[in-house]
């Protein structure tokens, strides 16, 4: 398998001095960290084995969230907060796509555009909510906030994953959607165009408040996307997967030689295996442009599904007969580190020791 740092510490110099101009603070620290993450590099920790006691050093994880080695761990606890927050209802998963035309001045008030984003999303979704004859309520939601497609262009978009349900806090009224559908016989949450229609006006709305000057043409029409996606349970493991971990699992990189790096994708219209291959200064650009400002909080749970709700959540399930446990076997456990000698469990006794940190002579018996 070819890996992330081996590829950085080829075309670093060379990407440095390509995009020292566009390179940001992130940029940078981002680069520095998934450079040594689990290389001898790193500094190390110390395991034992709990059985027969051999000892050995593992190099640490850079911790970064754009690494695809770490946060695998803090991915699957999101995960498992979501899975525990299930609703019985039908669930959708929305797709607010920004047009071309704004993607620039994305790039440019990246922190402002992209919380603008989220926020103009619920505003929509609730409002239509609350004006659905069935619904009449303070709906919930998951949002989650992607930067690239899977070629890994710079592709602004938010995921949102919500029940056909709401909340009536003023008559204390739990309503769900029926299964009522439409023409093509699919279950219906909202109309597609008109939630793109009022997404656009709020953002534009929002946009203009800021004083952030728009381009001189941009699309009427927006592209929005609504479909059914059962209880919900695969759509956030999808989300869940790219959250954390980067924009690219290390096993879709197929080839690093001549100066280039050839990855493979999956194509989203003909779900077919596609590959692209680009300069290796050029591939670390696709990577590092979609590191996102320090501090900005990439998911975020809106309505019923707030954390703020957690009782309100329980009681519902009960309430409502769901075992939200049941959800949670879909969790894979994370893996256990083996002694190579008699392959028992080893525990980690101490972290952070320096890069060249060697053990010491065991006593003679």
């Amino acid at each position: 398998m070819i890996r992330l740092s081996s590829i950085i510490q080829q075309f670093e110099s060379e990407f440095l001095a390509q995009y020292q101009g566009r390179i940001l603070p992130s940029h940078r620290k981002a680069l520095a960290a998934m450079k040594v993450c689990r290389t001898p590099q790193s500094p190390r920790m110390l395991a034992s084995c709990c059985a027969c006691h051999h000892q050995t050093t593992v190099p640490h994880s850079c911790g970064h969230r754009n690494c695809p080695h770490c946060q695998n761990f803090e991915s699957q606890q999101w995960l498992e907060r979501q899975l525990q927050k299930r609703v019985p209802a039908q669930y959708f998963l929305l797709t607010f796509t920004l047009p071309a035309e704004l993607r620039s001045l994305a790039w440019r008030h990246q922190r402002l555009l992209y919380a603008l984003m989220i926020r103009c999303v619920w505003e929509t979704v609730r409002t239509f909510a609350q004006n659905d004859q069935q619904l009449r309520g303070i709906p919930g939601a998951i949002a989650v906030l992607h930067t690239h497609s899977r070629r890994l262009d710079y592709h602004p978009h938010v995921h949102l994953v919500m029940p056909a349900a709401a909340m009536d806090a003023n008559r204390r009224l739990w309503r769900t959607k029926g299964g009522k559908t439409r023409k093509n016989q699919k279950p219906y949450l909202f109309s597609h165009k008109a939630l793109a229609k009022v997404f656009r006006a709020k953002l534009l709305d929002a946009l203009t408040q800021k004083g952030l000057v728009l381009p001189p043409s941009y699309p009427a029409n927006w592209v929005v996307d609504c479909k059914s996606v059962g209880t919900g349970e695969k759509a956030l493991i999808y989300l869940g997967r790219y959250l954390y971990r980067g924009v690219i699992q290390e096993k879709d990189l197929v080839a690093c030689q001549d100066g280039e790096v050839t990855f493979r994708y999956l194509d989203s219209k003909t779900q077919k295996t596609r590959f692209r291959k680009v300069p290796g200064a050029k591939f670390l650009w696709l990577l590092l442009r979609h590191v996102l400002p320090k501090g900005f909080r990439r998911a975020r749970n809106f309505g019923f599904l707030h954390p703020n709700s957690k009782r309100m959540i329980r009681l519902l399930q009960y309430l409502l007969g769901l075992d939200p446990r049941h959800a949670l076997t879909l969790i894979q456990k994370r893996p256990r580190m083996i002694c190579p000698r008699c392959g028992a469990e080893m525990k980690i006794l101490e972290t952070r020791l320096p890069p060249g940190f060697v053990l010491p002579m065991p006593m003679p018996t």
